[in-house]
């Protein structure tokens, strides 16, 4: 194909080459790692009508009447500026599989829809080798325009088996982009559908004649809603089964972020309220890391859960009725606060440079339940500790862990404290539900 400007009427468009070698240029100093070959490149098809880059630009393919496809430089450059201004982090990390059960595969002409399935695919070994032989070594297929590959962190914990990991700026910017590619497609099927149920008449006006030939709606993206607690005391049991509500919580704003396009219906284990819609980033941000039975590592973003963000993290979760009238955290999350925050001071320490770093991997187990507070036992302890591989700091019971909280909630957001209390039992359960052990088994669907 030659990679010349073909020549239009709203703007310049650029033949598939072209915009691949103008994106290269255009995205060489991004600091999300940008792939080569986005328009020529599987799953790009010219004929499918789009392709998604960076977070919500859908660049729509249009067809010249002699039979060249060609995209807007315009659109291209918008995409490579927005993914140009992503600032990563490369140890902020997000787990993005494998989780338990089978994953929700997007339809076939989508590049981004299901796009951990579709990763998960590739790396599996399944389809991912068909595609890549295709693209060839050095042409391999991209999501949003992102090479994922060179940021892809593959880990390997004990009893669990392989785990992968992305880059949080990344997860989000993917997030983002297939909620603009649902937008744009379901646009494109309304529009399909209008022209379908509307009537032939005589008097229709002709339509203009143009060289080109558009393949997909121009549609603006419809602007998310924030959310302002319309779901607030409901139990998750009843709303998850409520036919709809997949679509409704996708028109929301993460109540987290207040950036990405809320995913999920994060809710309490214990009591079962719903707190709020959340990304799925947020969602797994927010999630204990490494739930297993009794037992969670406490990870470096506990820094911001506890530190930081601590006064918009602590209201997201006394959005559940059950812990804001306790003046408490559901048993997972006392656990982490115990042992990263109360605990702190125990941990040892490191000489590296002219600092002390802490060292090995701080770890938080539990007895008993929050349901028999006066058996429930939580122990912190280091893993891989030069003086001791497993070093145990201490055992706190869980009325002392709780009471230790409520006197750091109200130093640290009074009035989250003034508005929590035993004296708010209104419309509490009488019997608390019990924890759920594992709570990343099904946690990357919807429900």
């Amino acid at each position: 194909m030659s990679e010349r400007v073909v020549p239009g009427g709203v703007g310049a468009l650029v033949a598939l080459g072209a915009a691949d070698a103008l994106w290269a240029v255009l995205t060489a100093g991004s600091a999300v790692p940008a792939a080569s070959a986005v328009f020529t490149c599987p799953p790009a098809d010219a004929r499918a009508g789009y392709v998604v880059l960076g977070a919500r630009v859908v660049v729509a393919a249009v067809r010249a009447d002699d039979g060249r496809w060609g995209v807007s430089e315009v659109e291209v450059r918008q995409a490579a500026l927005g993914l140009n201004s992503v600032e990563m982090d490369g140890c902020d990390l997000v787990r993005i599989g494998p989780f338990g059960g089978a994953t929700k595969q997007g339809s076939a002409g989508g590049t981004l829809l299901g796009w951990r399935g579709r990763i998960a695919e590739e790396l599996r070994g399944t389809a991912g080798r068909g595609r890549a032989a295709q693209c060839g070594e050095d042409r391999l297929c991209h999501l949003a325009g992102i090479d994922w590959r060179r940021v892809l962190v593959e880990r390997a914990v004990e009893g669990v088996g392989r785990s992968w990991w992305l880059p949080r700026a990344v997860v989000r910017l993917l997030d983002a982009a297939g909620h603009a590619e649902t937008q744009w497609l379901q646009a494109a099927q309304a529009r399909q559908a209008s022209s379908a149920a509307e009537p032939p008449s005589r008097h229709r006006q002709p339509q203009a004649t143009d060289s080109r030939q558009a393949t997909g709606p121009d549609v603006p993206i419809v602007p998310l809603r924030p959310y302002g607690g319309e779901l607030a005391g409901q139990l998750y049991s009843v709303l998850s089964r409520k036919p709809g509500m997949s679509g409704k919580v996708a028109g929301w704003v993460c109540a987290v972020c207040r950036t990405a396009a809320a995913a999920v219906l994060d809710h309490c284990h214990e009591h079962g309220y719903v707190r709020a819609p959340v990304c799925t980033s947020c969602n797994i941000l927010e999630r204990p890391d490494h739930l297993y039975r009794n037992d969670i590592r406490v990870a470096g973003r506990y820094m911001r859960l506890f530190g930081t963000g601590a006064a918009g993290w602590l209201g997201h979760w006394h959005r559940c009725p059950g812990c804001r009238t306790r003046s408490v955290l559901p048993l997972p999350h006392l656990a982490a606060w115990t042992a990263h925050t109360a605990s702190r001071t125990l941990r040892p320490t490191h000489r590296e440079g002219r600092t002390r770093k802490p060292c090995g991997v701080l770890r938080v187990s539990w007895t008993g339940s929050q349901n028999a507070p006066r058996s429930c036992l939580l122990t912190v302890a280091v893993d891989f500790c030069p003086s001791g591989e497993h070093r145990v700091l201490a055992q706190v019971p869980y009325r002392e862990a709780a009471d230790r909280f409520r006197a750091w909630l109200a130093e640290t957001a009074p009035a989250l404290a003034a508005a929590a209390g035993p004296d708010r039992l209104d419309g509490l359960p009488a019997r608390p539900r019990p924890v759920i052990a594992d709570t990343g088994g099904e946690g990357l669907s919807l429900f």
